[in-house]
């Protein structure tokens, strides 16, 4: 019956193809969730937005590429040391540099601000995102691309059941998976409890002897971690070549991602980023025939026009609190 098996091959093809991408979505959507989770973090302990989020990306991606590639650190003092173990090395210690400019921007730009207007504030991380996206530009050069290197060998791809997944898609969902069970964790210790109390309740918590202050350094730092691993793995290919200008800009795509799942929840942010990471994929593979119509960027406009839909139908979110005002 050869008809029989020719339908039986592209079956078969068709349903590869659609794994694979559906791989690919749980990947981009694991960096959206990890950058979500940064958003969140800062949001639900401070009030406050940052739209400085994608800025303090691009730093941590820079310090990574810088480790990396431009100094060879560890690497030039371990030639022995395997390339992706000294990518890990390196990207730890920019994931650390950046958690250390989150407390400073805290410390010297927010705090300040305690008690003024929300707008403000909102301004305030508008300018440091211009700051730090023109001082990260002016470090990359005239090239406008400082690359991450290829930890896991642009060409290294893991093989099961015929489907071909790039290693850095792995790491990336191994990584996000990784980040959910630490936060998981560390909001059941006692400094994480402290936390979820000053979210819950500022005044109450302070009442109970903890000090807002160091809560509101600690967020700031986590959302900086958060914001620095995401940069990181945009940059890598085949995500992203390296750090560029736009570096900043992709990590503002995880707003919306933040928006379906609730701003003020934390497993909304992780659902929000599969959410937003795989419906890009699928969407920009089965409508690319219609590119013609829907404009060749049409890819950019999905995460977008789920926001907006969302916002519409529920504009709090899947797990978002819901506020209630009394007129």
């Amino acid at each position: 019956m050869p008809g029989f098996t020719v339908v039986f091959a592209q079956t078969a093809s068709s349903f590869d193809v659609f794994l694979t991408k559906l791989i690919d979505g749980l990947a981009l959507g694991s960096i959206y969730a990890i950058l979500a989770l940064g958003f969140v973090i800062i949001f639900k302990s401070t009030q406050v937005l940052s739209f400085a989020h994608g800025a303090v990306a691009a730093v941590g991606a820079y310090l990574a590429a810088y480790f990396v590639t431009t100094i060879n650190w560890p690497g030039r003092y371990f030639e022995s040391l395997p390339a992706t173990l000294s990518f890990i090395i390196s990207a730890l210690v920019a994931v650390v540099v950046a958690a250390g400019v989150g407390m400073v921007i805290e410390r010297l730009f927010i705090r300040p601000m305690i008690g003024e207007p929300m707008f403000s504030i909102a301004m305030i991380t508008i300018g440091i995102d211009i700051i730090l996206r023109t001082f990260v530009g002016d470090l990359i050069g005239q090239g406008g691309v400082l690359s991450v290197g290829s930890p896991w060998g642009i060409l290294s791809l893991s093989t099961w059941s015929g489907i071909i997944v790039p290693h850095v898609f792995i790491a990336v969902i191994i990584t996000a998976i990784a980040v959910v069970i630490a936060l998981i964790l560390f909001f059941r210790t006692r400094i994480g409890v402290a936390m979820r109390a000053t979210a819950f309740d500022q005044e109450a918590a302070m009442a109970q002897g903890i000090s807002a202050g160091k809560i509101f350094a600690l967020a700031w730092a986590l959302g900086a971690v958060l914001a620095a691993i995401g940069g990181i793995f945009s940059s890598i290919s085949p995500r992203g070549f390296g750090v560029t200008g736009g570096t900043a800009f992709f990590a503002l795509r995880a707003f919306p991602a933040i928006i379906i799942g609730g701003l003020d929840s934390i497993a909304g942010a992780v659902v929000g980023g599969f959410v937003i990471g795989v419906s890009e994929i699928m969407l920009g593979h089965y409508l690319a025939n219609f590119s013609g119509t829907l404009g060749l960027g049409f890819t950019g406009l999905i995460p977008y026009l789920l926001m907006m839909g969302f916002l519409l139908v529920r504009p709090y979110g899947l797990f978002g609190t819901e506020e209630i005002r009394r007129v």
